[in-house]
């Protein structure tokens, strides 16, 4: 039997993410972190996806009262100017690496030899830990800095979208059957997304040249005519 820890966030990447390691024959367990964001929407979001696909799931909640984002701290705004260049406010500090160390942890001791996580580095926001070099030294990283790795059971962090596009990935999801009307992209936990922050940019952005129709939104009115 194939294991897997998936890093599970609720949003269109680490949840078609999930469906691609399903796919692939993977029995996964997800970790879903409540890490002090400022809305739970993504977290009810990924324990839905979770419960769909059958995959047993935790919830670590973690603090990081330094605070450093504006995705931790609601007086910063979540909103970037389109013409800005830099790391934006919504980076949260490590963020990647905190995650990977608990996978990491948890994949060393319940016999897991695989870590995906949906990091893509083409239409995304530039954070420094969602690169392929990242993921590449820390693989290297885990060879050396663990028991498993030392013992040569290698424990692999795999990205199965880094070098696709948006709209890549939403294509791969919908033949996968992801249910992206259940997916929460948007950084604010409004009743409906912003259509402003970065994600939000990105998801339109991605349906559009899928040229397919968002189904969160046509889900959303239907639940609120019933």
């Amino acid at each position: 039997m194939k294991k897997a820890v998936v890093l599970l966030s609720g949003g269109i990447d680490s949840s078609t993410t999930l469906f691609f390691a399903k796919k692939k024959g993977y029995t996964c367990h997800c970790l879903i972190f409540d890490y002090g964001q400022r809305h739970r929407k993504e977290v009810d979001a990924a324990k839905k996806i979770a419960q769909i696909t059958n995959s047993k799931s935790q919830i670590l909640k973690i603090a990081l009262p330094w605070k450093g984002s504006s995705l931790l701290d609601k007086r910063q705004s979540t909103v970037n100017s389109q013409q800005s260049t830099g790391i934006p406010s919504t980076y949260v500090p490590a963020r990647n690496t905190i995650f990977l160390s608990y996978a990491i942890s948890f994949a060393e001791a319940t016999g897991s030899d695989n870590i995906f996580i949906g990091a893509n580095a083409i239409d995304y926001s530039g954070y420094p830990d969602c690169r392929p070099m990242y993921f590449e030294i820390f693989n290297r990283l885990i060879k050396v800095g663990t028991k498993s790795g030392v013992e040569k059971k290698i424990i692999v962090i795999k990205t199965p979208l880094i070098d696709m596009t948006k709209a890549q990935i939403i294509k791969l999801g919908a033949r996968l059957g992801v249910p992206y009307e259940l997916t929460w992209s948007c950084y604010k936990g409004g009743k409906i997304p912003c259509m402003k922050c970065d994600s939000c940019r990105f998801r339109k952005k991605g349906f559009d040249e899928a040229k397919i129709e968002d189904p969160l939104f046509s889900f959303r009115g239907q639940r609120s005519e019933n």
